[in-house]
């Protein structure tokens, strides 16, 4: 079964859908609102199943060869005393392979170098789309009509098009928590891969890449729409005091590096990914908090199942309907175990509450802390049965 699709958004999850509809035949063309792809982001890290479903759709070696693996590290307190360390070989002997951390701009650069540049187009918001055709939907662009098959909605957590599909639900709410992050200018000596320290009502975690730099990121409790004319001095005078290698990650930032973003979350599951021949994927779908690290991979998963169905079953609807009911138990399952790790974790602010939650962490076994990530890692991915060759041509305009 082959066809036409049209992808709204040209983030992780839209790029990787359309990478894995062409892989099974089908004609695809990625619109993305924004008018220069900048690649802006600091980093990731990639759990098993996201790598895994690079693979699957093709991409993974090339992620992989860009991408560090995360062998040391674990969760510490502010003075810098251990709560859990994780062993990434233990997860390698587990999964395949251990986490691995890469720069998202870097991602974003691999995942466009496996699309011909004919099918990108940019500078062009999609925020409604037309369903009264049979079998048909009409995409309306800057310069025209799009007609398709198929349209994927992966327009992220603000997302227009899921509002139009399901008008009357709640949209994205704020969790709590305003994240800042940046990738360092320059490499920075590091002892470890990656950590996680938890303070009152504050996280600040790092991951190290190939070339010796490294991302961190602090989440912070906060109301919605604080922002701070010197981001990095704030940072200073909030974990300048917090166990190296801290300090010197933030002196190694320029301020005008640092990213700032309230962190909402879909806490309303929807109750469907489709609405006719339109399928939402990634955080249009099921938009979480960043607490387990699995945002990205739940979309990656999300487009190798969505490309999986359309391979190998009989009909578009039919494919839908598969992926739907994949897809939208697991991840929004991954999004409510995720809200409640941030509730155990950076969110906790009562020094009673804080004290029993790491001595719990202290006792338990090293083994508790791979299995709590094997629970959520450990995804076999569908097999694409590619039915033809990709080509190069676009949904058809009107």
């Amino acid at each position: 079964m082959g066809g036409s699709a049209v992808v709204v958004g040209a983030g992780i999850g839209g790029l990787a859908a359309a990478i894995g509809l062409r892989r099974i035949g089908w004609n695809v063309t990625v619109v993305e609102r924004a008018r220069v792809l900048a690649d802006v982001g600091a980093g990731i890290s990639l759990h098993a199943n996201g790598i895994r479903a690079l693979d699957v759709l093709g991409v993974g070696e090339a992620v992989h060869a860009a991408a560090r693996p995360q062998y040391t590290g674990g969760t510490r307190t502010p003075d810098g005393r251990w709560l859990a360390r994780m062993d990434g070989a233990v997860l390698e002997r587990e999964l395949g392979t251990p986490i691995v951390g890469i720069p998202r701009a870097v991602l974003h650069r691999l995942l466009r170098a496996a699309l011909p540049p004919a099918c990108l187009v940019i500078g062009s918001e999609v925020a409604s789309v037309d369903r009264s055709g049979s079998g048909r939907v009409r995409v309306p662009v800057t310069d025209g009509v799009l007609d398709a098959d198929l349209v994927v909605a992966a327009d992220g957590v603000n997302s227009l098009l899921r509002g139009r599909l399901f008008p009357g639900r709640p949209g994205p709410t704020y969790s709590g928590s305003t994240v800042l992050r940046a990738i360092t200018e320059h490499p920075v000596s590091l002892r470890t891969d990656f950590e996680l320290t938890w303070g009152k009502g504050a996280e600040f975690g790092h991951i190290a890449f190939t070339d010796g730099r490294a991302e961190w990121h602090a989440v912070l409790n906060s109301p919605p729409g604080i922002r701070h004319p010197d981001a990095l001095t704030m940072m200073r005078r909030q974990f300048g005091d917090w166990h190296e290698p801290i300090p010197a990650l933030l002196d190694a930032t320029r301020p005008d590096a640092v990213l700032h973003h309230d962190i909402y979350e879909l806490a309303t599951p929807l109750p469907s990914f489709v609405a006719g021949r339109v399928v939402l994927l990634g955080d249009a779908a099921h938009a979480m908090t960043p607490n387990l690290g699995q945002g990205a991979c739940q979309a990656l998963e999300d487009a190798a199942t969505l490309a999986a169905a359309l391979a190998t079953e009989h009909t578009v609807d039919s494919a839908l309907t598969r992926y739907d009911a994949e897809r939208r138990p697991r991840s929004q399952s991954v999004a409510r175990a995720a809200r409640q790790a941030g509730r155990m974790g950076q969110q906790l602010t009562h020094p009673l509450a804080v004290a029993l939650r790491n001595a719990a962490l202290r006792l338990a076994p090293s083994r508790a802390t791979v299995h709590a990530i094997l629970r959520h890692a450990d995804w076999t991915p569908p097999s694409l049965d590619r039915t033809g060759p990709a080509t190069d041509a676009r949904p058809s305009r009107w």
